[in-house]
């Protein structure tokens, strides 16, 4: 089978195109859409689909090799490579405290206010949660979780709502697999006294 190169010279057969993936997985930190990925390789969408799809059945261990310790999956639109969850402790183990910081109590309050109420201004959020939100706000820009989105169009202020990289660290493809939050709050009966007859 002859080898059909782009204007770069590349070879766009799946094994060709899957090794070159590969390399640029291997150095991605967010998910990238099979248009994204095919840019990078130089190779026609339908070659990086096969290709793709040919590196999951790989690293699944479905083309008679090992089941690898990484998957490669589809989460907030793009393609990544991921540690299996069968691992997941042992990778914990493994950094111990080399863990990169975590958020504090306030951030994650506020990040879940915004993910589901967005979008959202700073003020509506403060108001939810009875604090000044304006640092926190500012950390969650900074590490990218959320972004401006628009103005309010009563009070021209900001609003906000959450990013692709927050689903790629939540590891689902869009807000709607967020847990309902209904079934999490209390029915406010607690703290009334039943009814005497």
């Amino acid at each position: 089978m002859t080898e059909e190169p782009t204007t770069e010279g590349w070879p766009q057969d799946v094994g060709s195109v899957a090794s070159r993936l590969e390399a640029i997985l291997l150095v991605v930190d967010e998910p990238h859409s099979l248009v994204s990925l095919a840019a990078a390789v130089s190779a026609p969408v339908p070659a990086v689909r096969k290709a793709v799809a040919a590196l999951v059945a790989d690293y699944d261990g479905e083309s008679g090799g090992p089941r690898r310790g990484f998957e490669l999956r589809e989460v907030g639109g793009g393609w990544r490579l991921y540690v299996r969850e069968d691992y997941d402790r042992l990778i914990s183990e493994f950094l111990g405290t080399q863990q990169p910081s975590r958020l504090s109590q306030a951030a994650l309050e506020t990040l879940a206010v915004i993910a589901y109420k967005q979008p959202v201004t700073r003020g509506q959020v403060a108001s939810i949660r009875a604090v000044n939100v304006d640092s926190v706000v500012r950390t969650l820009v900074g590490r990218g979780l959320i972004t401006e989105v628009g103005h309010d169009g009563e009070t021209g202020a900001i609003l906000y709502g959450t990013t692709e990289a927050l689903l790629g660290h939540l590891g689902i493809n869009s807000l709607d697999e967020l847990p309902h939050i209904s079934p999490l709050l209390d029915d406010g009966s607690a703290g009334f006294d039943e009814v005497t007859r």
